[in-house]
């Protein structure tokens, strides 16, 4: 035993590993990707459809839905791996656990988004409204959280990182979190009809999710540079 002791006493600790976490490649790669697929879904996607007054969901109905049920349900999963190293690069350290908690709701969020298909909106694909389950659960049990979740996550962001001492990305974190709130607010208020907001809800929309992929991306940037956090701040 004490021979043992001696040589555990004499093997020196490994430093904690300075690489960045691979999974935070997935942040670089989720916004882009979900960006690129509904731009040119909207284009392409003619019989009615207009993506400066009908939302990004609306793109998985009707022909080549497909593409954008596969860019909700692969984007979401590339969050979710984000979230997880997220989680591994913030620890130990203010915000290490609410940040990418928040961040795998909405990861959940765009995946529900992709399985349970939206109802028609704004009169695309018809202009019958008719209320489904899956419509239902496509709007309160995946969109509505999601959007919240991420919306808390820049905001919880913004104080984590101001306790962290990076000052200029909590100030940007809080400035997109109130932008992707009100720009929310905004589309959801126009996709029921309410006017001046109808006539642009989809453009409103396509604003407020940039606005939450530039913050992933800047997000996934910033910690792949970044150093381990101070181990003397608490979890």
């Amino acid at each position: 035993m004490t021979t043992l002791t001696a040589v555990a006493a004499a093997t020196p600790e490994r430093p904690p590993s300075r690489r960045p976490s691979r999974l935070l490649l997935a942040g670089l790669l989720a916004g882009p990707l979900f960006t690129a697929v509904h731009v040119v879904a909207g284009v392409v996607k003619g019989h009615g459809y207009s993506p400066l007054r009908h939302p990004v969901s609306s793109l998985a109905l009707g022909p080549q839905g497909w593409a954008q049920i596969a860019n909700f349900v692969v984007c979401g999963v590339l969050v979710v791996l984000f979230a997880a190293g997220l989680r591994r690069a913030l620890r130990p350290g203010p915000g290490a656990l609410a940040v990418p908690l928040l961040v795998t709701i909405w990861g959940v969020g765009l995946i529900g988004a992709g399985m349970f298909l939206t109802d028609p909106v704004a009169g695309y694909p018809t202009a019958a409204t008719p209320l489904t389950w899956h419509g239902r659960l496509h709007d309160l049990a995946f969109s509505l959280p999601g959007f919240a979740a991420l919306t808390l996550a820049m905001l919880t962001a913004g104080v984590a990182f101001g306790r962290r001492g990076a000052g200029w990305f909590a100030g940007y974190s809080v400035l997109s979190g109130v932008a992707f709130g009100v720009l929310f607010v905004l589309a959801t208020m126009g996709f029921s009809g309410v006017e001046p907001w109808a006539s642009a809800a989809g453009m409103w929309q396509r604003v407020c999710v940039s606005v939450s992929w530039l913050w992933l991306v800047l997000l996934a940037v910033k910690l792949r540079r970044a150093t381990p956090p101070n181990r003397d701040h608490s979890g």
